[in-house]
């Protein structure tokens, strides 16, 4: 991001460990003792609101426990004070669960008071990055920064999907793409983590109404079929068009998808048939031919 943009999703930007822990020349100014670690009980330290990501007990789990039980928590989390008493994390949930797993009651923290957009950014950009990721969690996580960005009187056309993605290293259109597949309900969202519903095809059908997704939901069900583009852009179309019915969908779905089929002819099965200076397109040019003349002839 360049210097010259001066919005508030710019200046809370995480390019650096300076910029995430506030070690910058302003905050060095600063002698608020809000910015000073604290030491905080985990009972005090609550999840942040519709927060996207997972915190599973899985074995990278047990390995941040097991560092946590010999080292103790090496980098501080981000919270910020909560109106109704405690903090709310911003970042560090995995390293809460871990030190509930390890037996600490407490853990220390960045407390700081950002603003609802500001500490969405932050929630967003510090887990982004993670290779584990479902696309469900992108989805979501893309959603809510993509409108936070917007609260703070950005733009969001193409250049600001750019500048979401930035942190990832994703194009904005692919920011923009994961965006829509946010629209999803939940059981077609699963389908696109369990990989029985492709991104492109979730995509199309996230243009569609929620009883339409309801419908394609109940379908896919039923008839255990897969979702070809083809069909994903028909469905579309006629949503867009307001042409969109329960029958109608359920005759795109049942349309039969052309099998497949690979065939491999050995050079030496066929090469006696050819003179010896024909190449392999040659002798496929000529066979093609023949073929269809014998279809020709029925």
């Amino acid at each position: 991001m360049s210097s010259g943009r001066k919005g508030s999703a710019s200046k809370i930007q995480l390019n650096s460990f300076d910029n995430l822990f506030g070690f910058g020349n302003e905050i060095k100014q600063e002698t608020s003792t809000s910015e000073q670690v604290m030491e905080l009980a985990l009972d005090d330290l609550h999840i942040f609101k519709n927060h996207p990501f997972r915190v599973l007990d899985d074995a990278k789990m047990e390995e941040t426990v097991e560092s946590i039980r010999k080292h103790g928590v090496l980098m501080p989390g981000i919270a910020r004070p909560r109106a109704e008493g405690g903090y709310e994390i911003i970042a560090g949930h995995r390293r809460k669960r871990a030190s509930e797993l390890a037996g600490k009651t407490t853990m220390p923290m960045f407390v700081r008071n950002y603003t609802d957009d500001e500490a969405t950014v932050i929630m967003v950009d510090t887990n982004i990055q993670r290779e584990d990721i479902l696309p469900s969690e992108k989805a979501k996580a893309y959603r809510m920064k993509f409108e936070a960005v917007k609260h703070q009187g950005k733009r969001t056309g193409g250049n600001s999907f750019d500048e979401i993605g930035e942190t990832a290293g994703e194009s904005g259109k692919t920011v923009q793409r994961y965006i829509w597949l946010s629209r999803l309900n939940e059981e077609l969202l699963a389908m696109v983590d369990n990989k029985k519903l492709g991104i492109v095809q979730g995509t199309d059908i996230s243009f569609l109404a929620e009883d339409e997704q309801e419908w394609v939901v109940q379908l896919l069900v039923e008839q255990k079929v897969n979702v070809s583009t083809e069909q994903s852009g028909k469905l579309k179309e006629y949503a867009k068009k307001g042409e969109l019915t329960k029958a109608m969908a359920e005759l795109i779905l049942s349309e039969q998808k052309p099998k497949e089929r690979k065939l491999t002819i050995k050079a030496e099965k066929v090469s006696q048939y050819f003179p010896e200076d024909y190449t392999e397109k040659e002798m496929e040019a000529v066979i093609l031919e023949l073929l269809e003349e014998w279809k020709g002839r029925g």
